[in-house]
């Protein structure tokens, strides 16, 4: 029992760092914090500079999609908590936010501004509030965001025990600058700045306000007795770090609407301790009060309100002037200064309500919108599904490929608005955004297609719905049974759920995604026919001859000489039809193949002046056709069309079984799933699929 308990106390023991907790509680006087900010001035940021510091902290790439410069800000991939609350595909949205924040940080006027986060359900509002309070506490524990208050330390009785020299700490969290008369803070505050700006931060070191009712009524009592001694006052202060936690109540405050008859606005700015009326005489002596209201405890950090547009009226007041003048109102107080953020979030139909509604134009124009679309880009709604559903999380179960990618596929399409050029499909468009090249279409055309939607993202299917019919199927009596989930599942449970949306009423929206359900069934058909005719065409030594063949037909034909041929040492004309039996299976017209030809040769070229060499699987488009070629040469071979059969002969037994293990290897199948494949595709030859064909 003792060696167990050693061995559990040592184990603790390794993980806390002790050095790190002292650190965390830091004390000393005023004195010592006034030459920390003297040394350190960041230590005294406002909330928005905090908060901005925070995300820029965490570090950013930039780069260009579609002409556009963008920001990708590594803390909204959630680095404190390993990618859990991790927001993919909107970084042109969360670009505007961290626009907004430096805006606010520099003190241009953003920060008198409520910022409302504003968007279909489920499109990661809260996420994205959640990871702002998250990453203050985080950051708050870190070096470089470190900050700081005080308590009083009083020699009076509290309390039944009659303990004496006793601390009573700021309720509202204030910064010790605060304390520092008004009068004199700004030769101090001058060369805090200097210091500031050598570092490069954001805005001016500027702490506004007065002290809160409590911590101003113990000032003004022990400036009394003191006869006017402002350092024998200071003397009582004891600075301190602090550790912003919502748990804690200190720095982050959260506020949910209910009912009309349990709403009460102390609930935001605090309310009166009737327990101590008796003790201190008054319910208007902030001692008697408790400043516990969530604008209160969240002062110097951020503060959420969820679903914020559902506010009473009285609530919105309190909002108001805490937003535009920093000043909140506690019952038989006078106006009490708050730093902190404040970020909203709200959905469409409320957000409308807003707009149609002429007495809330104040509020209106107190806020800025930031549009919290769902995700148009393919790869990004698969990595929201994967987080979930990845090998990490789904052990048991083995997720055939394509599945996750066929719901995020679906779920995408329902968000996109139909394409008005002629003769490009949604399926199409889709894979533009996704970043796919087409045909006559350029980054410009792209950025068009974008620009000529108004309501793409703000409609269509959420992600929720799309995790909760995976979640269903993996749960599934047949998922269970077999150990496996396939695509078709998924996309049965996806189409099945629609008539039990509660979102859904329109038989019209119904049939328009089953619709699209249909356009990504063809798809996935297209998908597996090309892995079955990679897995049937993958002799690496049979697609690098043909395509060193090709080449040498293509610089022949190029360049207007002829080819030796190798076996009777002659020399020929390039080899026409097996140039345009490589091309056709890429759709290049008769017409089309001398330009194609060309670029082939000058990305050859191209490669060569970079010191690159070109190989058969450098060019997509010449690699896929020359595994088109090859599974036409090889597919009769194999037989594809025998799988089916109840009678399989040993040879093509042996070919099937070859090609199974390629699809297990190369594309993560297992045995059933690429059997279940296999199987699904010769069936589609058999009945003599002309697309397959």
């Amino acid at each position: 029992m003792t060696s167990n308990r050693e061995e559990i106390a040592n184990l603790i023991g390794e993980r806390l760092d002790r050095e790190r907790f002292k650190e965390h509680h830091w004390e000393g006087s005023l004195w010592d914090y006034l030459d920390l900010v003297i040394e350190r001035p960041a230590v005294a940021r406002n909330a928005f500079q905090r908060v901005h510091d925070m995300i820029v902290g965490f570090g950013s790439e930039q780069y260009r999609a579609f002409k556009r410069d963008r920001i990708r800000y590594h803390f909204f991939s959630d680095p404190m908590g390993q990618g859990a609350d991790a927001i993919y595909g909107l970084d042109y949205q969360l670009m505007k936010l961290v626009d907004v924040l430096r805006a606010a940080a520099e003190g241009y006027g953003a920060d008198r501004r409520i910022i409302l986060l504003h968007g279909p359900v489920g499109s990661s509002k809260s996420t994205i509030a959640r990871l702002l309070k998250k990453g203050l506490e985080h950051y708050s524990r870190l070096d470089n965001g470190a900050l700081y208050s005080y308590s009083w330390r009083l020699d009076e009785t509290a309390g039944p025990t009659g303990e004496q020299n006793v601390l009573f700490p700021c309720p509202m969290h204030e910064d010790p600058l605060l304390l520092v008369p008004e009068e004199a803070r700004d030769p101090i505050l001058s060369r805090v700045n200097d210091k500031y700006k050598e570092i490069g931060g954001a805005g001016r070191i500027h702490p506004d306000g007065q002290l809160c009712p409590f911590c101003r009524r113990i000032y003004t009592d022990l400036m009394l007795h003191y006869d006017g001694d402002w350092e024998k006052v200071m003397s009582h202060i004891v600075a301190r770090r602090i550790i912003i936690s919502e748990r804690d109540r200190i720095g982050v405050g959260t506020f949910q609407p209910k009912d009309e008859k349990n709403q009460d606005s102390t609930e935001l700015t605090g309310d009166i301790n009737y327990r101590k009326i008796a003790q201190f005489g008054s319910d208007s002596d902030p001692r008697a009060f408790n400043f516990d209201g969530e604008f209160n405890i969240a002062n110097r950090g951020v503060i959420e309100f969820i679903e914020v547009l559902k506010l009473d009226v009285a609530f919105l007041y309190d909002l108001l002037g805490a937003t535009q003048e920093h000043l909140i109102k506690p019952k038989k107080f006078a106006q009490t200064h708050i730093d902190e953020v404040i970020i909203g979030h709200t959905n469409e139909p409320e957000y409308k309500k807003l707009q149609n509604n002429e007495l809330m134009e104040a509020f209106r124009d107190r806020t800025i919108k930031i549009d919290i679309p769902y995700n148009i880009r393919l790869d990004d709604e698969i990595k929201i599904y994967q987080k979930d559903f990845g090998p990490h999380r789904v052990r048991n179960i083995h997720v055939a490929p394509h599945t996750i990618e066929v719901a995020a596929m679906w779920a995408v399409l329902t968000r996109l608005e139909e394409p008005k050029k002629a003769g490009l499909t949604l399926m199409q468009k889709m894979k533009l955004y996704n970043g796919k090249a087409i045909s006559g279409y350029t980054e410009d055309s792209v950025r068009e297609l974008m620009e000529e939607t108004s309501r793409e993202g703000m409609i269509g299917i959420s992600p929720r719905y799309v995790q909760d019919k995976v979640s269903n199927t993996l749960v599934s009596q047949q998922a269970i049974a077999e150990r496996t989930i396939n695509p078709f599942m998924v996309m049965n449970g996806l189409e099945e759920g629609l008539d039990h949306h509660s979102l859904i009423s329109d038989e019209e929206t119904k049939k328009r995604y089953r619709e699209l359900m249909a356009m990504v069934k063809d798809e996935y058909e297209d998908i597996i026919k090309s892995e079955v005719q990679r897995a049937i065409s993958a002799d690496e030594e049979a697609i690098k001859t043909l395509c060193a063949n090709y080449l040498e037909n293509v610089r022949a034909y190029t360049q207007k000489e002829r080819v030796k041929n190798k076996y009777t040492g002659k020399d020929e004309d390039p080899d026409e039809r097996l140039m345009r039996s490589i091309e056709e299976k890429i759709d290049i017209p008769e017409s089309r193949k001398d330009d194609f030809r060309q670029e082939i040769m000058n990305y050859i070229g191209a490669l060569s002046l970079d010191g690159k060499k070109f190989e058969y699987n450098t060019n997509a488009r010449l690699y896929k056709a020359l595994e088109l070629k090859l599974f036409e040469d090889q597919r009769d071979t194999i037989k594809l069309k025998n799988i089916v059969s109840s009678v399989v002969d040993d040879e093509t037994q042996a070919k099937i079984d070859i090609v199974k293990q390629r699809m297990i290897k190369q594309f993560g199948y297992n045995e059933q799933s690429a059997t279940d494949v296999l199987n699904y595709v010769a069936s589609i030859f058999a009945r003599g699929d002309a697309k397959g064909d």
